[in-house]
């Protein structure tokens, strides 16, 4: 009997598993190898940015999981609800996703600036004065500022209630676990689509200036799309909008504690170093959904020379895509506008060790040009949102970085908690200031 790797495999905090490199190195031999899911379905592992970005791109390969045969877990035992459109294809994705497009655009999502600035503000001076207050300048990072930033923005942008966002931060930790039972999946999910569903219902008769008013206004009561279909639409963008963000603000934050080089460039104004282009390296870094996206030939399809036949199904690691060495530029740090004692060997930890689980950072470079990378996804179910989480991580880490200069975790490395979420992230981050 033959045996496939299995699927999701274990990394560093920030590294994706080895085992994507050495693969990847093998790969002018075998573009293209079998692994096996939870579910134990044998898709077609892809890692080449290259390969992915084919796949992505290809109408022949479909994100249909109600498709017999569509690789994933537990999440796609049950047909998709509706609404749903990054599980869908054309014409009903297209339909969907072309109804929420000018929500996100990158004017309205700009205009947004000001108020995720004044959320980071807010919630840095509830740091301070509860360190104040308690007499110890200490807080878990993550509860305290990645969490509830990223949930606070989608949630004021959709135009859910203040008393109402807690409840769907708790209900959401358990769908997107991969170690939940399936019950509790379910009953977490139905909870939501309740309430959802009269959230809608109500701004039907009583709209606000919100993303909820206005679907529920020029949408459902025109006809464009039933109240089902709306309540998916929703709870995708509520999980989207605050899960990876959430996870992402909290692996930076950790990835530029450990690389006291990065900080320095960015604040000595290093050619290239700039907030912005931090951000891009960063989600190529960093980023990781388990296993991957998912799809499902419909038909015949050569990839990199290897016949993937209809019905079998693809694993995109995107995570690993970003990390191929042909699609990396070279980095072009200036290592002579760093202040001296930003590169005093003894202040910086050796960026090739890896002795402490934190992964080998000599590949995270912030002046790096990354070019476009793959965080996002890629062809007609990129990220709708990926206007808005540049905005957050920019301003989260700016912000974070500039008002706590002296921030510092208080915990090692072997003490960080991964979450159990299907995005890869930090269950804590310990910081003191």
């Amino acid at each position: 009997m033959t045996t496939y790797p299995a699927l999701p495999l274990p990394r560093t905090l920030l590294d994706p598993a080895p085992e994507y490199a050495r693969w990847r190195a093998e790969e002018p031999e075998r573009p293209l190898r079998r692994v096996i899911l939870p579910d134990g379905s044998t898709p077609w592992l892809v890692t080449r940015r290259a390969d992915a970005r084919s796949v992505l791109a290809d109408p022949r390969f479909s994100a249909d999981a109600s498709r017999p045969g569509f690789p994933g877990g537990r999440k796609y035992t049950q047909q998709p609800r509706p609404g749903l459109f990054h599980l869908m294809d054309p014409p009903d994705h297209t339909r969907l996703r072309r109804m929420l497009i000018p929500e996100f655009s990158f004017r309205r999502t700009e205009a947004l600036r000001g108020r995720l600035q004044r959320i980071c503000d807010d919630l840095i001076d509830a740091m301070v004065a509860a360190a104040t207050a308690g007499g110890v300048a200490e807080t878990d990072l993550v509860a305290a500022y990645a969490l509830p930033l990223p949930t606070l923005a989608i949630c004021e942008l959709l135009g859910v209630a203040d008393q109402d966002r807690a409840f769907y931060r708790a209900k959401y930790e358990v769908v997107t676990d991969l170690t939940a039972a399936p019950e509790e999946v379910a009953a977490a999910r139905t909870a939501v689509y309740a309430h959802l569903r009269a959230l809608l219902s109500r701004r039907v008769h009583e709209p606000a200036d919100d993303l909820v008013s206005r679907l529920a206004m020029d949408r459902i009561a025109t006809g464009e799309v039933t109240l089902d279909e709306a309540t998916g639409m929703l709870s995708l963008l509520l999980v989207a909008g605050h899960e990876t963000t959430a996870n992402l603000i909290g692996l930076s934050v950790a990835a530029l504690l450990r690389s006291p080089a990065q900080l320095a460039a960015l604040r000595a104004g290093v050619d290239g170093a700039g907030w912005p282009n931090a951000v891009e390296e960063l989600l190529r870094h960093l980023t990781e959904v388990r296993p991957g996206l998912c799809r499902i030939a419909t038909e015949d399809v050569q990839v990199a020379g290897v016949l993937v036949r209809a019905g079998e199904g693809v694993v995109v690691a995107v995570h690993a895509a970003n990390r191929d060495p042909v699609a990396i530029p070279a980095a072009n740090r200036d290592q002579a506008a760093i202040p001296a004692a930003n590169r005093d060997p003894v202040a910086i930890p050796a960026a090739s060790t890896d002795a402490d689980g934190l992964g080998d950072l000599e590949d995270l470079d912030i002046t790096r040009n990354v070019g476009r990378h793959l965080a996002f996804g890629h062809g007609p179910h990129q990220c709708i949102g990926q206007s808005l989480a540049r905005i957050e991580l920019e301003t989260a880490l700016s912000t974070l970085f500039h008002r706590l200069p002296g921030l510092r975790a208080t915990v090692p490395t072997e003490g960080l908690a991964l979450s159990t979420s299907a995005v890869h992230g930090l269950r804590t981050l310990p910081v003191t200031w």
